[in-house]
Order: C-alpha cells, then structure tokens, then sequence
C-alpha cells in the first residue's frame, strides 16, 4: 500500500507539472475553462486518484479553482498569499529563519535606492514623522506601539519603490518578523539605537543620498540579522 501511495503521489506531481506547463504554453488566462476532472484523468491516462492529487496541489497554490457541474477553472496565484501561507512551517527553525532574515536585508537593501528614486517628498516626509513618533513610543516604553511604529516605518519604505511585489513581499516578512521577535525586550540602549537608527534613515531618504541610507540600513539590520525568534510553543 505504502508503495502503491508513492507512485500515486509521484504521478500526481509529474501531472499536476504538466498541467502548469499546459497552462503557461497555451497562455490561458485567469477565468478560462480548462477542463473537468473526469476529463483530465482521461487524457492523461490516469487512475482519478491521481488526478484529483495533482488538481489538489494546482488549487492549493491558486492556479485552479475546482467548481462543482462546471469543471476546472484558471486562476492566477497570488505569490504573497503563498509566501504568508508558507511561511509559518519555517518558524521553528533557526536555519530557515537565517535565510529569511537574508531575503529581507536583500529586499531592504535593495530597496532603498528604489525609495529615493521613486518616492515622494510627502512620502519622505511621512517616514521622518514615523521616526519621531517611534521615538516618543520608545521613551514612553509602549513596546506594542512601537511594533506597530515599525512596521508602518518599513511598510512605507517599501511602497515607495513604486514596487506592488516588494511593497506586498516586505509586508508579509515584515509581520512575520514582528511575530517572532513579539516577546524581545529591549533595553534602553537598544531603544537609544533605534531612535537614532530609524531617524538617520529616514533622513538620509529624504535628503535622497543613497550612501547614507545604505549604510544605516545596514547597521538597522543586524537586529533581525543576529537575533533567534521567540519560542512560540
């Protein structure tokens, strides 16, 4: 049984590929008819079981929608939907969530010269208010608030890149990092250097120089860059 499970899933794999394949070659857009379940297993020649496997992984990650008297119907996979859903199952790992906190220094990073390319003097001015009023959250020992401060600070530096994907991409690594981190204390020299760090920063993308804000981003990453999540169980 073990065994006949293995092929059953081996197959369901190698159909459900040559379903995405089929897709993207015939270029059928979000809302076309692709066919029904009973038809697919048919053409491809497989046992239904298999067929239903591989429909189940293509609607899991939004490429079908499977409705009921009607058949199979393209969709298009929302790729920040996927990465939220996905990113939970890395939590308690250390290794996973090192290469995390990597994606997000390289989506930052590169973000930056994107903000100060692309963002607007209301944009940058709204960041340094962000900053100030991280300060006045620090000094007043508000830790929620201060959460909420930041994801608001990094969430508009995103979005000024003009970038839906980044903006969007950030958004989710951003909230995902805030989860991990809920229960850091820090102290009041760690509050002196996000006061300094978020306000340089700020500063230096409304000043447009790229140097400089590359190089507080930098120095404001190694916070998610050295730190180990909050054990959540």
């Amino acid at each position: 049984m073990a065994a006949e499970t293995s092929i059953q899933l081996t197959q369901s794999d190698e159909l459900a590929e040559r379903i995405r394949a089929r897709i993207q070659d015939e270029r059928l857009t979000d809302g076309a008819f692709f066919m029904t379940e009973a038809d697919l297993a048919e053409e491809y020649d497989v046992s239904r079981t298999v067929a239903r496997e591989a429909v189940s992984r293509l609607v899991a990650i939004g490429l079908l929608e499977a409705r009921k008297r009607l058949g199979l119907i393209v969709r298009r996979p929302d790729p920040l939907r996927l990465l939220q859903l996905g990113l939970p199952s890395l939590f308690d790992s250390d290794q996973d969530i090192a290469e995390l906190s990597m994606l997000r220094y390289v989506v930052e990073m590169g973000a930056v010269d994107l903000a100060i390319h692309n963002g607007s003097d209301e944009q940058c001015q709204r960041l340094c208010e962000l900053a100030q009023e991280m300060e006045t959250a620090i000094r007043s020992h508000r830790p929620e608030k201060i959460s909420e401060l930041d994801i608001a600070f990094h969430s508009l530096l995103l979005q000024m890149t003009s970038s839906t994907l980044i903006a969007g991409m950030q958004r989710v690594l951003v909230n995902f990092f805030d989860t991990a981190y809920q229960d850091y204390q820090s102290d009041a020299a760690t509050g002196e250097r996000m006061i300094w760090e978020h306000q340089e920063l700020a500063a230096a993308i409304r000043d447009r120089d790229s140097n400089r804000a590359r190089t507080m981003m930098q120095m404001q990453s190694r916070f998610w860059l050295d730190q180990k999540p909050t054990d959540s169980k």
